[in-house]
């Protein structure tokens, strides 16, 4: 929800809802008795007309949001979620079940609030849009609610190395910071890994693989590292440099040939092209969402585990 249609709610209302009332009331303004504290002469103002509220004895202020966090000791989500409830004022909906980020050139100044299971309706929808399985999508992903510019979204969140995440909804993909690869070390040493350079094609792929082997739908069978930005490759260099088979599933365009170039000289023959398989399209969610995975046994071959053979040691030249 916009938390600008909360702050419309009267924190006069709210406060008579609480059973406070003003002491003396003037032209536009009352004076009340703290909430925060005893005491006999009001320190409190709340303008109505602006709808703020400013504490002369501790020197805080702000709008109703801040008031409820400062009275419940909660935090701004469980504020927002209080004044829905307990308010005798109607506040409007949207039509959309929730508000989107629209902002696609900026990500600073973003806030994390809340990070849940993944379950909003919405955030559900736009996943299956994109044909992704919403059980792997709740796997490895998670719920974030978040703040920019003093309004509250939601967006579908993956964590990476740093501690950050990367959102996801229908108009916004940003990052809260720091910004970070992703990588995904299963318990026992493997040989493959496979690369990526968003957290929606690494889904992609678990998700064909569920769909072409049901039977063997695990995710454990190759590590994985999500770039998460091409950005990011010079981090993920060192930590590939130690498989014998590097798969690139990168996007069909410009940024993605650069990085398997980059990987070819760095790696060399270890690197395996795996856009190969989806050559007409943008990227592996564009190919699932097309469904054309299941006309394509050499992509189903390689959703299968490699064999774990013993490394060969290198011992040089026979005489």
């Amino acid at each position: 929800m916009n938390a600008d249609n909360i702050k419309d709610i009267p924190i006069r209302d709210y406060l008579k809802s609480r059973g406070f009332n003003p002491a003396k009331e003037y032209s536009g303004y009352g004076m009340y008795r703290s909430p925060f504290r005893d005491e006999s002469t009001p320190s409190l103002k709340v303008d109505y007309a602006k709808n703020l509220w400013y504490d002369f004895g501790s020197g805080e202020g702000g709008s109703i949001i801040d008031l409820v966090m400062k009275l419940e000791k909660c935090p701004f989500i469980d504020a927002i979620q209080h004044l829905r409830k307990h308010s005798s004022m109607p506040v409007k909906e949207k039509d959309h079940p929730f508000s989107f980020h629209r902002n696609t050139t900026r990500s600073s100044g973003i806030t994390l609030i809340e990070d849940k299971l993944l379950e909003h309706p919405g955030l559900l929808e736009y996943l299956q849009n994109r044909k992704i399985d919403p059980d792997i999508a709740r796997e490895h992903c998670r719920e974030i609610h978040y703040s920019a510019g003093g309004n509250i979204y939601y967006a579908i969140g993956f964590a990476n190395n740093a501690g950050g995440y990367e959102l996801r909804n229908p108009s916004f993909k940003g990052c809260i910071a720091p910004k970070d690869i992703t990588q995904i070390r299963q318990d026992d040493k493997k040989e493959s890994c496979f690369v990526f350079e968003g957290f929606m094609d690494y889904l992609s792929l678990l998700t064909i693989r569920k769909q072409l082997n049901p039977e063997y739908p695990s995710s454990n069978w190759h590590d994985y590292i999500i770039l998460n930005s091409t950005a990011n490759l010079h981090k993920a260099l060192p930590l590939l440099a130690d498989y014998e088979q590097v798969y690139s599933f990168l996007d069909n365009d410009k940024a993605g040939m650069t990085v398997f170039r980059e990987l070819q000289k760095e790696l060399g023959y270890r690197v395996r092209d795996a856009s190969r398989h989806y050559p007409d399209y943008k990227d592996l969610n564009e190919y699932l969402c097309r469904e054309k995975h299941k006309e394509d046994t050499g992509l189903n071959r390689q959703m299968k585990p490699v064999s774990q053979s013993p490394r060969k040691k290198n011992r040089g030249l026979k005489m």
